[in-house]
């Protein structure tokens, strides 16, 4: 009987390309993960370095500085009631004593701070 010869195969490494394509899968959810909670955070970041002096943490406008500029409240009815589009506008712009913040603050980082506020009125 003769001895048969075992052959051992050792794999193939994976290609190049494969690899490169698992990395970037890896580095896209790993930005993501970091990402995504610092987005989710920059409406109450940005909130509290440009509103919570006049406006306070609960979004009543009662500080004192708020008092002093007759900051609205955002549980006003009609603040409540208002569109986004009109809350951005008054955000860009300003509004009675309240300063302008579309030099100050990116489209996005606005929408931000009214999905935020948002929260406030529930």
């Amino acid at each position: 009987m003769r001895d048969r010869e075992t052959k051992i195969e050792i794999p193939a490494q994976r290609s190049f390309s494969v690899k490169m394509t698992r990395n970037n899968v890896a580095v896209f959810f790993l930005a993501a993960a970091i990402a995504i909670p610092a987005l989710a955070q920059s409406g109450a970041d940005n909130y509290k370095s440009k509103c919570l002096m006049c406006h306070g943490v609960d979004g009543l406008g009662a500080t004192p500085a708020g008092k002093a500029m007759k900051a609205a409240s955002f549980k006003d009815p009609a603040i409540v009631n208002s569109p986004d589009a009109a809350l951005i506008a008054i955000v860009k712009s300003g509004k009675n004593k309240m300063p302008e913040y579309g030099d100050k603050l990116s489209a996005d980082q606005i929408k931000s701070v009214i999905a935020y506020i948002r929260t406030l009125q529930k």
